[in-house]
């Protein structure tokens, strides 16, 4: 298990999550956050990056699609990217696709939200140091709680709509058309790799595992509340795990629960101190991986925001260089599997 030593300083003032204000009786829906500013917004696109792939119909649904260079003339394994909520038409996940392509890998990154991103989900506006005045009056911290309130309503709104019960059929359904459509890069890697972030993280652990059926999305000739009532029996009927191996970035909505089943080899990049992956689900997550022999590595990155791993420009040098260590410990974890 690595837990490397990340030389980065406290992230950038426009990198933060929350913004503190004195109206701290409106503050108690914002306690147990679920998605961050950072998996609804992108960050400025790479200056000079373009992306390079398409979107395309698989398994009935939209997926952004890079193929490396020279495939399929040079063998290529199969890569599901699982995105934040910005999206598959975020052209920072383009990019991010684009690059894992480049190292010998068709990508597949589906539209997880059918049509429906984040509200939003557009390239966070940084402002000015400068024109930001140093002592806020009431009214303004007033409007900005406003704001953010809204913004947290339509967030859950949005969370409703896009459950397990509509993302892993969704799922289910993309890997039955790349088991089909890109058979040989498939079978060249011996099964299907997936990586993901913010949103799309959670589902990397949810397709390593081994679960019944109902709990993987899977039609089950009984209900969730009619299970069969014999362990053994149950047991038996157990599906997955779904990939050969995971990697995941900064997950958000991750309980103790999503860990049990893993059986697949997995990655963890973590923000230190993250309130959108409490270190009390890290751990106990750890804890399980450890116990039932599942391998793992896990490194918590210090000094960086939510979502520093996704694709986007920041000004802190050490940030940048925190986006380029992730990548590559996710990539090197990929090909060494």
């Amino acid at each position: 298990m690595a837990d490397p030593e990340i030389a980065t300083k406290a992230p950038e003032s426009d990198a933060q999550e929350v913004v503190p204000t004195d109206l701290s009786s409106q503050s108690a829906t914002q306690s147990s956050p679920k998605l961050g500013e950072h998996c609804t917004t992108d960050r400025p696109a790479p200056s000079g990056e373009a992306s390079t792939g398409v979107i395309e119909k698989l398994g009935g649904f939209d997926a952004y699609i890079s193929k490396p260079p020279d495939y399929p003339h040079t063998p290529a394994r199969l890569l599901l990217l699982l995105t934040s909520g910005t999206g598959i038409k975020s052209v920072n996940n383009q990019i991010q696709a684009d690059r894992f392509a480049s190292e010998g890998f068709v990508v597949v990154m589906p539209d997880l939200f059918d049509g429906d991103a984040a509200p939003n989900s557009t390239r966070a506006s940084v402002p000015d140091e400068a024109s930001i005045s140093s002592s806020p009056s009431f009214l303004d911290k007033f409007k900005t709680k406003i704001g953010e309130t809204a913004k947290s309503f339509m967030i859950d709104m949005w969370l409703a709509r896009h459950t397990d019960d509509k993302v892993l059929p969704l799922l289910h359904k993309v890997l039955d058309g790349v088991r089909d459509e890109f058979a040989d890069a498939v079978s060249h890697g011996g099964g299907v790799y997936a990586v993901g972030y913010c949103f799309g993280a959670r589902y990397v652990l949810l397709l390593a595992s081994e679960r019944p059926p109902h709990q993987q999305g899977i039609p089950t000739p009984w209900s969730a509340t009619q299970k069969p009532s014999d362990e053994e029996g149950q047991a038996s009927k157990t599906v997955g795990p779904h990939i050969k191996v995971g990697a995941l970035a900064h997950a958000t909505m991750v309980s103790k629960d999503d860990f049990q089943g893993l059986k697949a080899p997995v990655s963890l990049v973590c923000v230190e101190n993250d309130p959108l992956f409490p270190d009390e689900v890290r751990t106990a997550g750890e804890d399980y991986m450890s116990k039932n022999n599942v391998e793992h590595e896990v490194s918590v990155y210090p000094g960086v925001p939510h979502g520093f791993a996704v694709v986007g420009e920041y000004d802190d040098d050490h940030i940048k260089l925190a986006q380029i260590t992730a990548y590559e410990q996710m990539l090197k974890w990929l090909k060494e599997h």
